[in-house]
C-alpha cells in the first residue's frame, strides 16, 4: 500500500538518504533500525511532509503523491507518534485527542460530542481512558496512549511510531507492544523506530536495516536474529561485556538523609541514602521525574541541600561547589549532553577541555599551551572513535553519539576515583553504547566506583553491582544485581511493594 522509492536527501554535502527504498503492506508492523545517522529519522519525515525528498518518490496504492507538510501525510491517511509527547497538561485527554479537529455545536466547541467521540474511539480500538481526566493526572504510559489515540481520531492508515519506548517502565513497554500487534491485526500499517532489538523481535514482521544512509537490507522478522541485525547495523560482530568480579571493600560515596524541599510543595529528594563502593557500579532505576535529576545536582554542588550529608572518601563535601567537588575526586557525564556537557557552538577542542583547564600539562600561569591541548585533544579523539571533520569541527555539527563518546571521553580522561554517568548512552547507536558500556567497565575493574543513573533498564541489569530504584523522590527499594528482575524493578518504579507482591504471589 506504501513505497518510498530511490530517496535522495542531501544536506549541503552531506547525503542523509543515499537511494532508499522501502516498501509497506497492509496490516505490516514494518522496523526499521540502524545506528546513530543512518537515516532512518530523515526517511521518516520524508514521508509525514517535514522535508521534501531531493529525488525519488512517494507512492501511495500504486500512486505517486507529493507532501509539502504533515498536514498532506494526514489528509493521506499517514499519522506520526512523536517520541516527545506533544500534549497540553491542563486540557483533558479529550481536548487533547480532537485538538485540531474539534466537534462543533453551530461556532462552539461541543464538549459532549467530543467526550462521546473519544469514548467511542477508545473502545473501537480497546484503549481503555477517560476522556474527562486532565493530562497532568496520567502517568507516562497513559500519556503515551493519549498520543496513539491523537493519531488515530485523524483516522490514518499508516502510522509511525518514533523511539516509542524511551520513557515508559517495563510493564508500559509490554502493553504499548501490544497495543501495537493488536492495531495491525485491525488493518493497521506500522513503521517502528527504534534502538532496542528486542523490541523489534517481538512485534515485527518485516526489519529495513540502513547504514550511513542507505539501505543494507530487509529481512523476514522469523528469517532473522537479534545477533544478525546487529551485525548488519554495524558492520561488525559486537563483542559480548564480560564483568569480572572486583573487591568492594571500600565505601567511596556515602549519602545519608538527604532531603531537597520545594517550597510549599513535597520534598524533591525524601531522605535518601544510598552507597558507592570502590570497584563497583550502582545503579538509579527509575522513570524520569522521580529525583534522579536533583540527586545529581546536589552530588555534583549545583544545588545545596536542605539537610543530609554527602561524604566522598571520607571527605565531607555537603553543599561545597562545583569546582570543590570536582577537584574532590568526582567526574560527571551529565544527562543533558548539550545543557550540561557542552555547548554547541565552541569547538570539539574546547569542549574536550571543559573541567581540565587547570591541569599543570595544559597551561602555565593561566597561559594555555595550545600543541599540549591540540596534542591531547587528538588523542582522545582517536582513543574513543570520535568522529570529526577536524578538532576544530563545531559540537553542535556532530551527531548526538558522536557528541556523547567525546563527553565520556573527556570525563574518563580526569581518572577520578569516582564518576557519575547519568544517562550515558541516551539517544546512541549500540555500536556506541557497546563503546561506552566497555569504558564504565574498565573503570570499575580499575577500582573507582561509578554511580549510573539511567532510565534504560537493560542498562542498568547488564552493568550495576547494586540497584537503587527512585520513586518520588525516595528510594523505593535496593536489590543486588543477581536478585533483581526487570518485574521487580518495574514494580518499585511504578510505586508498588514487593512485600505485596511476594503475597500476591503465595
Amino acid at each position: 500500500m506504501l513505497k518510498m522509492d530511490n530517496i535522495v536527501k542531501k544536506f549541503g554535502t552531506i547525503v542523509a538518504n543515499d537511494n532508499v527504498s522501502i516498501q509497506l503492506n497492509k496490516g505490516e508492523i514494518l522496523a526499521i533500525i540502524g545506528e546513530n545517522g543512518a537515516g532512518k529519522t530523515t526517511l521518516m519525515k520524508i514521508l509525514y511532509g517535514m522535508y521534501q525528498p531531493d529525488e525519488g518518490q512517494i507512492l501511495i496504492n500504486g500512486k505517486p503523491v507529493v507532501f509539502k507538510n504533515p498536514v498532506d501525510a494526514i489528509a493521506h491517511k499517514i499519522g506520526m507518534v512523536q517520541q516527545h509527547f506533544m500534549l497540553f497538561d491542563d486540557f483533558t485527554v479529550a481536548e487533547n485527542i480532537v485538538y485540531g479537529r474539534e466537534p462543533k455545536k453551530y461556532v462552539f466547541f461541543d464538549r459532549t460530542k467530543c467526550n462521546r467521540e473519544v469514548e467511542k474511539l477508545c473502545d473501537i480500538y480497546q484503549l481503555p481512558i477517560n476522556p474527562k481526566r486532565r493530562v497532568y493526572e496520567c502517568p507516562v504510559g497513559v500519556q503515551q496512549r493519549i498520543e496513539i489515540l491523537k493519531v488515530l481520531y485523524q483516522d490514518v492508515d499508516v502510522i509511525i511510531f518514533d523511539e516509542p519506548t524511551a520513557v515508559l517502565i517495563p510493564q508500559e513497554v509490554d502493553e504499548l507492544l501490544k497495543t501495537i500487534k493488536k492495531l495491525a491485526s485491525m488493518g493497521k500499517s506500522i513503521i517502528l523506530i527504534t534502538h532496542k532489538l528486542n523490541e523489534v523481535m517481538n512485534v515485527a514482521d518485516t526489519v529495513t536495516v540502513m547504514r550511513n544512509g542507505r539501505h543494507v537490507k530487509t529481512l523476514r522478522k522469523s528469517e532473522t536474529s537479534i545477533e544478525e541485525l546487529s551485525y548488519l547495523m554495524v558492520g561488525r560482530k559486537l563483542e559480548k561485556q564480560l564483568i569480572k568480579d572486583t573487591p568492594k571493600d571500600k565505601v567511596i560515596l556515602d549519602v545519608k538523609d538527604m532531603v531537597l524541599k520545594k517550597e510549599g510543595e513535597k520534598s524533591l529528594l525524601d531522605h535518601v541514602n544510598l552507597t558507592v563502593h570502590t570497584g563497583e557500579i550502582v545503579g538509579i532505576a527509575g522513570v524520569s521525574g522521580n529525583g534522579q535529576s536533583e540527586l545529581i545536582q546536589c552530588l555534583t554542588g549545583l544545588t545545596k541541600v536542605d539537610s543530609g550529608t554527602i561524604t566522598l572518601n571520607g571527605k565531607d563535601i555537603t553543599n561545597h561547589t562545583v569546582r570543590e567537588v570536582r577537584e574532590s575526586g568526582v567526574a560527571v557525564i551529565p544527562e543533558d549532553r548539550y545543557q550540561y556537557g557542552t555547548a554547541k557552538n565552541i569547538t570539539v577542542k574546547e569542549s574536550l577541555l571543559m573541567g581540565h583547564e587547570w591541569r599543570d600539562d595544559l597551561q602555565k600561569y593561566g597561559i594555555f599551551r595550545q600543541k599540549e591541548i591540540k596534542r591531547r585533544a587528538n588523542k582522545l579523539i582517536e582513543q574513543f572513535g570520535v568522529k570529526v571533520s577536524s578538532q576544530e569541527q563545531k559540537c553542535g555539527e556532530l551527531s548526538g553519539g558522536n557528541m556523547q563518546k567525546a563527553i565520556v571521553a573527556r570525563e574518563v580522561d580526569h581518572n577520578t576515583p569516582f564518576l557519575i554517568a547519568a544517562e550515558p548512552t541516551r539517544g546512541v547507536d549500540i555500536g556506541a553504547i557497546e563503546f561506552i558500556h566497555s569504558q564504565l567497565v574498565q573503570k570499575r575493574e580499575n577500582g573507582d566506583g561509578i554511580l549510573l543513573i539511567s532510565s534504560e533498564l537493560t542498562e542498568i541489569m547488564a552493568l550495576a553491582d547494586t540497584i537503587y530504584v527512585m520513586y518520588e523522590g525516595k528510594i523505593a527499594g535496593k536489590l543486588k544485581n543477581g536478585e533483581a528482575t526487570k518485574e521487580k524493578i518495574g514494580i518499585l518504579m511504578a510505586g508498588g511493594s514487593l512485600s505485596e507482591q511476594n503475597q500476591k504471589s503465595s
